[in-house]
């Protein structure tokens, strides 16, 4: 699969189980557990996929989402979110952020593998529909 997905993830039970619900799927799997720390990975590492909380220690994930954003080389990498704040309000600032999708936590590992291929293939279209223009 070789496919790269950053989490961006705190809390380490959380960050075991998509760790290795990814990893067995064929996925190479970058972790970190703060903001700061997520948007430098990003940048160094080019992921394909990034998944992200919203209460992270220092920068929140909302904050991380509109940052990545703004940076040209991390502005198109798709984006889903997971967060144990499950409210509507919660989802739909995750969104105007710039996230393209939100789980509500918990997650089925079947469900987070869906979104995750989902956006992956999205994405992989609309780059190749870029670079061909």
């Amino acid at each position: 699969m070789d496919k790269k997905v950053l989490v961006i993830e705190d809390d380490p039970g959380t960050l075991r189980f998509v760790e290795y619900t990814l990893e067995q799927e064929g996925y190479q799997v970058l972790s970190v557990t703060n903001g700061l720390e997520g948007l430098k990975k990003a940048q160094d590492e080019c992921p394909d996929l990034i998944i992200l909380d919203i209460m992270l220690p220092g920068l929140d994930g909302y904050e991380v989402c509109r940052r990545l954003r703004q940076i040209p080389e991390t502005a198109i990498l798709p984006i889903l979110i997971m967060s144990a704040k499950a409210r509507q309000e919660d989802k739909d600032v995750g969104l105007k952020k710039g996230a393209d999708d939100y789980l509500a936590k918990p997650v089925a590992p079947a469900e987070m593998l869906a979104k995750v291929e989902t956006l992956l293939t999205s994405t992989a279209q609309i780059i190749c529909a870029t670079s061909e223009q």
